[in-house]
């Protein structure tokens, strides 16, 4: 039997759920509080319509995942609606905006006994999958520091309705680089001291800041920094993760984490990686790597064993813990 799914937000990103939905299950219905939009993206997908979760919720009694593609601060919210009625949760990116509420959701799944996802595409990275087995296989040595760097360009008429307010965005992290700070703790484990200094200095209309420099210490005793703006000029420049070893130097850059930029390891040739997926577009910006198919492939391969690997929401909120430990670092 066809998985039947539904999307709650539709906003951009859910037009890359719905792409991957149709090919491998049933759109049976979305929802958003926008009317015209919620009708929009209903004809376009030939599905049904819902104003109102609650709605959904009541008359969608057979579903078996809801995607929550809801602003930031009520991914919790949404989430915990759909678990408390026995559905599957595929939550986008970053899984809440605080730890309390993380833990809310996480509880939550487990009270219920189903499964509570996070969006984290960026593992699909082919430069990501060959640096991660570098690391799991011990060919880098011990580490010693990393260099993280997320230059981007948001316009200020990206900030509109709640993107860039405290509430319902969360902060710069939280939106653009919450899988940067994945990945960290993917790779190299837990953060054990944080120091960091943020700023805003081009967006005067947001509640957030633009800009940062952190400094951390992980519990493996390696060093490193991250260093992230929205304010490169006119583009996108670059997103790298920079792992130095005591066996070997590997940067994973191009503006995405799509490209192997160095790689410098004992007895270990420079790999040719599969070519990875296109970024995702969103008219004037663009963003992290469309890895959305991969994303529901593993999913429904959970569904199918349990055992199977998929970013869980114990891991996004790893992710909320060391980003509420850098906005408390200041």
């Amino acid at each position: 039997m066809s998985l039947r799914f539904a999307i709650i937000g539709c906003g951009r990103i859910a037009k890359r759920h719905a792409d991957q939905i149709i090919k491998l299950g049933n759109l049976a219905a979305v929802c958003d509080t926008n009317i015209e939009k919620c009708n929009s993206f209903a004809l376009k997908y030939n599905t049904k319509p819902y104003y109102t979760i609650e709605d959904l919720l009541k008359n969608e009694t057979d579903l078996s995942v809801i995607s929550i593609c809801t602003p930031n601060g009520l991914h919790s919210e949404h989430s915990i609606l759909a678990l408390k009625k026995g559905i599957n949760v595929l939550c986008e990116k970053p899984l809440s905006i605080t730890v309390t509420d993380g833990e809310l959701m996480i509880r939550t799944a487990l009270d219920a006994n189903k499964k509570l996802f996070v969006v984290k595409q960026n593992r699909y990275n082919p430069p990501i999958v060959f640096l991660k087995k570098l690391i799991e296989e011990n060919k880098l040595g011990k580490i010693l520091s990393f260099q993280i760097n997320c230059f981007w360009n948001r316009p200020e008429e990206y900030y509109a309705d709640w993107k860039g307010t405290k509430d319902l965005d969360g902060g710069t992290l939280f939106t653009q680089f919450s899988h940067f700070i994945d990945l960290l703790y993917w790779m190299l484990g837990d953060v054990a001291e944080v120091k960091s200094i943020l700023k805003n200095y081009l967006h005067a209309s947001i509640e957030i800041e633009d800009s940062g420099v952190v400094l951390f210490e992980m519990k493996n005793n390696a060093i490193g920094t991250l260093n992230y703006t929205v304010n490169s000029f006119s583009s996108n420049m670059e997103g790298s993760f920079t792992v130095f070893g005591e066996n070997g130097t590997v940067k994973v850059g191009g503006q995405y984490l799509n490209e192997l930029e160095y790689c410098n390891v004992r007895d270990i040739e420079f790999p040719t990686l599969p070519k990875g997926n296109a970024a995702n577009g969103y008219g004037f910006y663009q963003g992290s790597m469309s890895n959305h198919d991969k994303v529901y492939e593993n999913l429904i391969k959970v569904l199918q064993n349990p055992s199977h690997d998929f970013a869980s929401g114990e891991e996004g909120l790893k992710t909320i813990e060391i980003i509420e430990k850098i906005y408390s670092g200041q």
